[in-house]
C-alpha cells in the first residue's frame, strides 16, 4: 500500500495544493503505478465536483490568458486603433476618455446601442468616441460602411448626423440608404459618389478587418476601452464605470 501517497493526493485534491512526490514516476513499480490509478479513480468517483472545479479553474486561466494577450495586442496597435487618419471621430476629438466602437450598419444589436453613444456624447463632454467601420453582416453592409467612410472624408462635420441617421433608420442599409441619409443631413451626395472610387476608402475598412483579426473581433458592437476589449452591447451603466475608472486609475479595473 501507499499510505503516504494517498496522504499527499488526499492534501492536494481537498486543498487545492501542488502534489509533489518524492520519487520519479519510472521508480514506482508496475502494481504501485495501477494502485495510484485507482487511488486517483476512488476519489474522483467519491468527489465528483472536482472534475467541475477543475474545468472551472482552466476556463478562469484561458481567459486571463486571452486578456492579457488582447491588452498586449492592444498595446502594439494603439496608434492605428486609436489615431489612424482613417477612422471617425464623434464626441470631442480632444476628450481624454477614448471609446473605440467597430460598428456595421446592419448590426441590430449596433442599432439597440445608439441611444447609449447619442447620450454619451451629449452628457459627458469629454468623451472621444472613434468609429471603425467594420461591415461583416452583408454585402450591404459593405456597401453602407463605403459610403460612410467616403461621408467622412469629404465632410467630416457632418459624419455625426449622418451616422445617427443611418444606424438609426429601419431595414437593410445597403449604398442607395446610405447615400440618401447622408442627402438628408446635408452632405454632397454627388461629392460621396466621387470620393468612394478612392482606394482609400477600402483601405480604410481593410484596416479594420486587420485589426480585428489580431484582436479576434468577431462581432458588433465591439467596444476598447484602454487596454480592455468589450464585446457586445454592455449598456451605457457599464461603460460609465469603466470610463470613471479610466479616470481614476488609468484603466478600466481600478
Amino acid at each position: 500500500m501507499l499510505p503516504r501517497f494517498k496522504t499527499l493526493l488526499a492534501a492536494a485534491l481537498i486543498g487545492g495544493t501542488a502534489l509533489t512526490l518524492p520519487a520519479r514516476a519510472g521508480s514506482f513499480t508496475d502494481a504501485q503505478t495501477s494502485e495510484i490509478g485507482e487511488v486517483v479513480k476512488a476519489y474522483i468517483i467519491a468527489h465528483p465536483e472536482i472534475i467541475q472545479q477543475a474545468l472551472e479553474t482552466l476556463d478562469a486561466r484561458n481567459k486571463e490568458a486571452a486578456s492579457k494577450a488582447q491588452s498586449s495586442a492592444i498595446a502594439e496597435l494603439h496608434d492605428v486603433i486609436y489615431d489612424s487618419p482613417n477612422q471617425a471621430v464623434i464626441g470631442n476629438p480632444q476628450g481624454k476618455i477614448e471609446l473605440v466602437e467597430f460598428v456595421d450598419y446592419n448590426c441590430g444589436y449596433c442599432k439597440r446601442a445608439l441611444a447609449d453613444t447619442r447620450a454619451m456624447i451629449d452628457q459627458d463632454k469629454d468623451v472621444k468616441i472613434v468609429l471603425k467601420e467594420f461591415p461583416i453582416l452583408s454585402p450591404g453592409s459593405v456597401e453602407a460602411a463605403r459610403v460612410a467612410s467616403a461621408v467622412n472624408k469629404v465632410a467630416p462635420d457632418k459624419y455625426a448626423a449622418f451616422h445617427f441617421e443611418l444606424m438609426g433608420g429601419r431595414g437593410q442599409a445597403d449604398e442607395a440608404k446610405a447615400l440618401d441619409a447622408a442627402g438628408k443631413v446635408g452632405v454632397d451626395v454627388t461629392a460621396v459618389k466621387t470620393a468612394m472610387a478612392d482606394p482609400k476608402i477600402t483601405d480604410g475598412i481593410q484596416e479594420s478587418y486587420k485589426i480585428a483579426r489580431k484582436l479576434d473581433i468577431s462581432g458588433t458592437p465591439t467596444y476598447i476601452v484602454g487596454d480592455e476589449l468589450v464585446a457586445g452591447a454592455i449598456g451605457i451603466d457599464d461603460l460609465r464605470q469603466k470610463f470613471a475608472s479610466m479616470r481614476a486609475c488609468g484603466k478600466t479595473t481600478c
